[in-house]
């Protein structure tokens, strides 16, 4: 025969146990401290040890009311907090983690992007007229808007794991919508203006691929606590049997995805080729303005093989260095030639051109964030630069027996030199003193006239052509942007004796991904970046990347089974002992989680919260 107070008790008691496989609980209490309410409790019910035990439960759990808080901003205790997410909450749900993973691209994209901002600013500057560091807002709400995203995911994977019920209050609907928006415009302006860049993806995941997947292997392992969790307090079998099979299939994808992983960097170490050549591009465009000869001397300084520049026409017949249509962004005509600031530079005479100070835009605008670090003497130097003409490039090739590499720009029709043009740069190149065989000539017109006056001329090619052509048209060497080459073209091309120069390569990851692959040459605007790249960033052979794919699987797999051995332990247990081994408690506690989970969850909610501090 029970005490008339244990009789009171142990209806209490083994109701607040019977809960225990069911959801987690959240309480929203804003203004008294859900801690005296419990202890309290505690004190008028006696200090039952089950009750004692689940109260510490509680107790942890109540530091998850914020959550709700932030997420659904409903910050009292909410009675139909247990009850099933309704479909148009889940599909908010779906939109808030479809979001959350097109941000992880964009973001993504942008981080490897770094290698061409200057050519997405480039870009821009050709379309606005107006030069501007874009990348700068790009990246900042990019930021902003892939924190705050992950934050409600975060959030909404919390109430998963706690059986609460999502509802997303309609604040975060609206900037859900507004970074699912933004991105999907972003994604569409990119793909219109800058469609290539997306190959750095690809290209990157040469570089990443196998690091990323041990990063997502984790975290899909970290996932398998939920996930048990919510299999282990399910009520319906088909749920748990959907939730697993999707869940496997995810995991047994992840286990299997190095089959896919292709990496020129997972490659026995004896297989690798000599250190990639670094050439120039407009100097050194980060350290000096572009296209100057104090450019050309920094670019010096830091051991280039040689030196790249784009190549205009003046009215007058001189060939001269500028990458851009007009003069504005690099030179001072705005202020030396107002009225004639957007003509094409070409119809601008030597005499005139070479008059325009050509630095002072590089201090004013500082596209590399670099003039911070320069001395009194260096920022004199930079602001009194002028346009540098291709003899004076060749020249200074040739004193230090470096090749010369220029892409030359066709003059616009009404030139006076529009259709010279081809033999006007190659007289220029001839007079200026430099040895043939450091020149390399690109320039498609004419090329078998070229070729005959100057066969000592390095034939370069700026398209991708089958070996054959090559040969037949004397052609030696092919320069492509790095994405237009792939490890096996560079193999295939090697082989038949023609050397590949890509371009702008700019980034350590990059350059090591091509000195793996095998490439000889790139062009680059940071030479600086590249001196301090003596190897390649990792370097693995097949059977280290065997062994570590292995090893991360084993781990992962003996994880999972651990979390969801741990978390159906009590099931396990049930089934394994039988009733022999249960008590009184144990027998009420089965009873109990025959009802409804949402029913007791709310029954034990009313029970502790309903007594007053005495």
């Amino acid at each position: 025969m029970l005490h008339a107070n244990e009789r009171q008790r142990a209806p209490l008691h083994s109701t607040v146990l019977g809960s225990a496989h069911s959801s987690l609980l959240y309480y929203h209490r804003a203004a008294v401290s859900p801690f005296r309410r419990v202890k309290s409790l505690l004190k008028k019910q006696g200090g039952s040890p089950g009750l004692v035990a689940e109260s510490n439960r509680v107790w942890k759990r109540v530091l998850c009311c914020q959550w709700d808080g932030i997420y659904g901003c409903r910050w009292k205790r909410y009675q139909r907090s247990h009850d099933d997410t309704t479909k148009w909450e889940c599909l908010w749900s779906f939109i808030l983690f479809g979001t959350f993973f097109l941000l992880l691209v964009w973001f993504y994209f942008w981080w490897e992007a770094h290698n061409d901002y200057n050519e997405f600013n480039w870009f821009l500057y050709n379309r606005s007229g107006e030069w501007s560091d874009g990348t700068v807002p790009i990246l900042a709400t990019t930021a902003a808007g892939f924190t705050y995203i992950a934050f409600l995911m975060v959030l909404a994977l919390c109430h998963i794991a706690v059986g609460q019920q999502l509802n997303l209050h309609w604040l975060h609907k609206i900037g859900v919508t507004a970074a699912l928006l933004t991105t999907i415009i972003g994604v569409i302006s990119v793909s219109q203006m800058w469609g290539e860049e997306w190959d750095v993806i690809s290209i990157s995941l040469q570089a990443t691929g196998p690091f990323l997947h041990i990063g997502a292997l984790a975290a899909v392992t970290a996932l398998a606590w939920l996930v048990a969790g919510q299999v282990a307090r399910a009520e319906k079998t088909r749920f748990q049997i959907v939730v697993l099979l999707i869940y496997l299939a995810v995991l047994l994808s992840l286990y299997l995805t190095p089959l896919s992983i292709s990496s020129p960097c997972i490659m026995e170490r004896d297989s690798l080729k000599a250190r990639p050549d670094v050439i120039g591009h407009q100097g050194a465009p980060m350290l000096a303005p572009e296209n100057t000869l104090l450019s050309f001397r920094r670019a010096l300084q830091l051991n280039v093989s040689g030196l790249e520049a784009e190549v205009a026409i003046s009215l007058d017949g001189v060939p001269f260095l500028m990458k851009d249509r007009t003069l504005r962004r690099t030179t001072d005509v705005s202020r030396a030639f107002p009225e004639r600031q957007y003509e094409d530079a070409s119809f601008f005479n030597w005499t005139d051109l070479h008059s325009l100070n050509a630095g002072l835009w590089f201090l004013k605008d500082d596209p590399y964030w670099t003039v911070q670090y320069m001395s009194e003497r260096e920022r004199w130097l930079v602001g009194n630069q002028t346009l540098c003409s291709l003899e004076q490039m060749l020249q200074l090739a040739a004193r230090t027996n470096l090749s010369a590499l220029f892409t030359l720009r066709r003059p616009p029709p009404g030139h006076p030199h529009h259709f010279s043009w081809v033999n006007l740069t190659l007289g220029t190149v001839l007079s200026s003193g430099i040895p043939q065989h450091l020149v390399v000539w690109s320039v498609d017109w004419d090329r078998e006239v070229v070729r005959q006056k100057a066969p000592g001329f390095q034939q370069i090619s700026t398209k991708k052509q089958p070996l054959e052509t090559l040969h037949q048209k004397g052609i030696s060497r092919l320069l492509l942007r790095y994405n237009q080459a792939t490890a096996r073209d560079v193999r295939t091309y090697a082989a038949g004796n023609v050397s590949m120069t890509l371009y702008t390569v700019n980034e350590p990851w990059l350059y090591s991904l091509l000195w793996c692959s095998g490439v000889q040459s790139v062009s680059s605007e940071a030479p600086q970046v590249l001196k301090k790249v003596l190897s390649p960033l990792w370097l693995m052979s097949p059977d280290e990347y065997c062994l570590i794919w292995v090893a991360t699987d084993l781990v992962s797999f003996a994880l999972v089974l651990g979390i969801f051995i741990f978390q159906n332990y009590h099931m396990i247990r049930w089934r394994m002992s039988g009733m022999r081994s249960y008590n009184p408690e144990q027998i009420m506690l089965s009873a109990a989680v025959r009802r409804s989970s949402r029913d007791v969850n709310i029954m034990k909610e009313k029970l502790i919260f309903s007594g007053q501090p005495q």
